[in-house]
């Protein structure tokens, strides 16, 4: 695999945030750097969880990260 954006997971990741940041945007202006920052912070930290471990040139690190966020999609 030459790049990490061609993994489905990665993908779905995206997807994710997009949601997530999509859902946020309608909740209270009071809610801005509490409960949305949380959850936009938590969102994209998928991806690039997921990049970070390609990242490592090891198919350990890769599996690790791939591991970590592989139930969440389930």
């Amino acid at each position: 695999m030459k790049d990490y954006k061609e993994l489905n997971i990665w993908k779905m990741g995206i997807c994710l945030v997009k949601e997530v940041y999509s859902v946020t945007r309608q909740l209270p202006e009071s809610e801005k750097f509490g409960l949305v920052s949380q959850m936009q912070q938590s969102a994209v930290s998928v991806p690039s969880n997921i990049a970070e471990g390609y990242g490592r040139n090891t198919d350990k690190e890769l599996s690790r990260s791939l591991d970590i966020f592989s139930w969440f999609f389930i």
